[in-house]
Parts: C-alpha cells; structure tokens; sequence
C-alpha cells in the first residue's frame, strides 16, 4: 500500500534539515507506534522496514521500545515467518 502525506513546506524543510529521508522517517515512526502499539508484530515491523530478526529487535531498542512478551505458539508462529522470509531472500 502507498500511502500519501501532505506537510505543510516549512515543517518538510525542518524535517529535511534535520536529516535523513522524510518518507523513511515517517515509515519508521508508524512501524515503531504500530509495534508499541500491539497492532505490529516484530516480524511485520522487520517486513515494513526490510530489516532482518536482529536489525528490527536492535531498531526497535534503538527506540527504546522493549520486545512484546509473546507466548510461546506466537513465538513459533514467528520463527516460522522469519525462516520462510530468510528462504525467499537470502542474506
């Protein structure tokens, strides 16, 4: 899904000014409220961003954003994610 942001210029050059990329920023903002948030799962935040297990669990700290406590069939469940997403696209 693409989805469009309209921001006021001024605000976009501060942002801009502040560094980085404003899309990217915006999509890490929304990965990282949608994980705090519940509605996420570490794997969906990792597809989001193209991030593997490790770069999102060390992104997700980056932001002082702790790991969701899961059970242990959700464990499973995203293990399973991660392995069959690491045989499509190899490192």
């Amino acid at each position: 899904m693409e989805v469009k942001l309209h921001i006021p210029d001024d605000v976009a050059q501060r942002l801009t000014a502040a560094g980085g990329d404003v899309s990217r920023r915006a999509l890490e903002a929304l990965a990282l409220e949608g994980y705090r948030e519940r509605a996420l799962t570490l794997y969906q935040v990792s597809e989001m961003l193209g991030f593997s297990r490790v770069e999102a669990e060390d992104f997700l700290g980056l932001h002082q954003v702790p790991l969701a406590e899961m059970g242990e069939a959700d464990l499973d469940r995203e293990a399973a994610l991660f392995e069959a997403s690491a045989r499509r696209r190899p490192r």
